[in-house]
């Protein structure tokens, strides 16, 4: 169980410019403090953390990818760590300063073809951003993997169940990382 100061270290700010795309938003919230939580564990430095998270269409993704990293293509996820690596001086703490713009389109068009909801998408988009942010990676495969098996962990803890490797689930193959 989460301390009531844990939770007051967490500040979760979410601005949805895509009215069409019907999520909870308390919910999605809830989650990006769960993967924050996780990784603020013991045996981790104490951080407070900002996150900030966009949920936009096609449109605007596109630009924001061709402004950021010069890619002329839409994406689900763009992630941003604004974090200074320095303490601040007057609690002692590090900041951590994530910002996240997450495509409701892609995940609307991505959750009708992988059988769950547009909600489970855009939860997996934000939960794949913040991991990048926390230091994972997926550059190799052993990396995706693990990453991936990380985000479904927490996904289903969260209720939205497995979501990337759902049909493997499916077929009841478990895997055996336990990151």
């Amino acid at each position: 169980m989460a301390s009531a100061k844990q939770d007051r270290d967490i500040v979760i700010q979410i601005t949805r410019n895509l009215e069409t795309m019907d999520v909870s938003l308390s919910k999605l919230e809830e989650l990006a403090k769960t993967v924050c939580k996780r990784f603020a564990g013991p045996g981790t430095p104490q951080a407070r953390y900002e996150v900030s998270i966009a949920i936009v269409d096609d449109s605007e993704i596109r630009q924001l990818n061709a402004q950021f990293l010069g890619h002329k293509t839409t994406t689900d996820c763009l992630s941003f760590d604004l974090s200074d690596d320095e303490e601040s001086e007057i609690t002692n703490q590090k900041s951590k300063i994530f910002e996240l713009i997450v495509n409701g389109e892609m995940a609307v068009r991505q959750a009708d073809l992988r059988g769950h909801s547009s909600e489970a998408e855009l939860a997996l988009y934000i939960t794949h951003g913040l991991l990048h942010n926390l230091g994972f990676d997926d550059q190799t495969s052993y990396q995706a993997r693990t990453m991936h098996d990380t985000e479904d962990q927490i996904l289903q803890q969260m209720g939205y169940g497995f979501v990337y490797n759902r049909n493997l689930r499916a077929q009841g193959h478990e895997s055996t990382e336990n990151p």
